[in-house]
């Protein structure tokens, strides 16, 4: 196939690169899209204050005349690459037709603009921020996808593969059943490690309540996801950000978090009512509609996704996590909460995955970080 690059320069190019997936996957039953806004937000400078630290470039393939058959975008995450001392480039928002020439053209564009900026490395799919899509669905192309992970066909790594990329990392994701009522060890452990250790769980009576622990959970976070593949600590800015984005959608019931006896936040869980479903129905539009999804989805709903959740060191492997567990199972159980979808987790992760190991549960999914000398 004849295959035209063209670098996205305009707002409607924008709009174009970000629409594309949605075409693509017009008629797959287990890709969710992303709210066209929100994906436009992500990708704008004057929008993402991930921007001040990163530099991008997006591409777009056509197949000669007006069809866009693939897009790719280019970045540079400075701050990971003076944490790491290596020159990454990485690509993302990664989508392609079935054609060899289409990957071809689109990475050797990348790659390019990686050369020129004298990278020794190309990797991803990654984003600007770990809050970004990322990874390569290699198993679990009949699941749903969660409204944070990514789906796409199972011929992207096959093909990524061919053209030069190996395996830099792995990321699984688990489906865990929720049982009819909590093991009655877990309320005993969180009795025991609040006599022990003076922990208690903290009582959020609302949001603004909640946002009074924000910046506590964001340090925490920093802390302990600091050693995580593609991580960096996140600045006020993005946590503000992060704030507006999430904190709206919370369901307090759905939040732990975990206080020693200084008022410390020595750990949290944040849980969320999947979101998959409604965002299909929603097809990538808040408005008119689309918000009436969401918001159904989160009052109603028989899944949760598991989207953060940090432990800290020294209380790491004190079974922190049953004081989690035992403050917020019960409202899981009694919300008619049937699974939980783990969202990625590295694959050597293995406190995280413990966290499940009392369930019954399921790896069902796992995608890929690819890495290219250049």
């Amino acid at each position: 196939m004849k295959v035209a690059i063209k670098e996205v320069t305009t707002r409607q190019d924008l709009k174009e690169f970000v629409k594309f997936p949605n075409r693509l996957y017009r008629d797959n039953r287990y890709y969710v899209p992303k709210l066209i806004s929100a994906e436009m937000n992500a990708l704008s400078a004057g929008k993402n204050p991930a921007f001040e630290f990163c530099e991008a470039k997006y591409w777009l393939a056509h197949n000669g005349g007006n069809r866009i058959v693939g897009r790719i975008a280019g970045i540079i995450n400075h701050r990971y690459n003076e944490k790491t001392a290596t020159n990454f480039v990485r690509f993302g928002w990664i989508d392609f037709i079935e054609d060899e020439d289409v990957v071809n053209a689109l990475f050797a564009t990348a790659e390019s603009w990686a050369r020129g900026k004298k990278a020794e490395y190309i990797h991803g799919p990654l984003g600007m921020s770990d809050f970004d899509e990322s990874g390569v669905l290699v198993e679990g192309f009949s699941e749903l996808a969660t409204a944070y992970g990514k789906y796409n066909f199972p011929y992207y790594g096959e093909m990524i593969e061919r053209y030069g990329f190996r395996k830099e990392v792995d990321w699984v994701e688990y489906n865990v059943r929720v049982p009819d009522a909590l093991p009655g060890k877990y309320s005993q452990m969180a009795e025991f490690l609040a006599d022990r250790y003076g922990l208690r769980c903290a009582k959020i009576s609302g949001k603004r309540n909640l946002l009074e622990y924000a910046d506590r959970i964001f340090e925490l976070l920093n802390r302990e996801y600091d050693c995580i593949h593609g991580f960096y600590e996140l600045t006020p800015k993005q946590t503000e950000e992060l704030k507006k984005q999430f904190i709206p959608l919370l369901r307090l019931k759905f939040v732990s978090v975990i206080l020693n006896s200084v008022n410390k936040v020595v750990g949290f869980g944040i849980c969320l009512p999947s979101l998959s479903k409604a965002l299909q129905r929603a097809g990538g539009r808040l408005f008119p509609f689309g918000f009436i999804h969401i918001h159904r989805a989160l009052r109603f709903n028989d899944t949760l996704d598991a989207l953060l959740i940090a432990i800290q060191g020294d209380y790491r492997d004190k079974g922190l996590n049953a004081l989690i567990f035992s403050d917020i199972g019960d409202p899981i159980i009694k919300s008619g909460i049937t699974n939980i979808e783990t969202t990625r987790e590295l694959e050597h992760n293995f406190t995280v995955q413990n966290l499940w190991n009392k369930f019954e549960y399921r790896q069902h999914k796992r995608a890929r970080c690819y890495v290219k000398k250049l």
